[in-house]
């Protein structure tokens, strides 16, 4: 992702900043190049344990062209994938973990390679609001376990 497509993902995240113009600060100054955001507003994060959420991605990859922004943390150990907002207070799923209304998440600058290997995106938003449908996550998430057991 290049120039305006940047732009357009900076400005989408930041949209749900009580001060976006402070949240653009924060990855241009911060060393780490993150911001805290609220989730819950424009998505929701369905946050899966690395040894599924690697594998799921996958699946989900072959199934459609782009899925929505996934996040990945320091290690490998969870994955994140945008959902729509509203999805974690539905989810009925046991092993993953959900951020929505009232909980915030660490979120990188998306033109920027992840400082000290923290979070970092497996796959950037591109701006135009694109998620991972939570149905068809789910789908993945089931082939990918039964990849992994067989």
């Amino acid at each position: 992702m290049a120039g305006t497509g940047v732009e357009a993902a900076v400005e989408w995240l930041a949209s749900v900043a009580q001060d976006p113009d402070a949240c653009r600060w924060e990855w241009e100054c911060d060393p780490r190049g993150t911001a805290l955001l609220p989730a819950g507003r424009r998505w929701d994060v369905l946050i899966l344990p690395g040894e599924l959420g690697r594998p799921t991605l996958d699946v989900l990859t072959r199934l459609i062209d782009r899925p929505g922004p996934v996040l990945s943390d320091f290690g490998d150990a969870r994955t994140g994938f945008f959902v729509p907002p509203g999805t974690v207070a539905r989810w009925a799923g046991t092993g993953v973990r959900g951020a929505g209304r009232g909980t915030w998440i660490v979120v990188p600058h998306p033109g920027r390679a992840a400082a000290g290997g923290g979070v970092r995106w497996l796959i950037p938003p591109d701006g135009s609001g694109t998620l991972t449908d939570a149905t068809l996550l789910e789908l993945a998430m089931h082939e990918a376990a039964a990849r992994g057991r067989g």
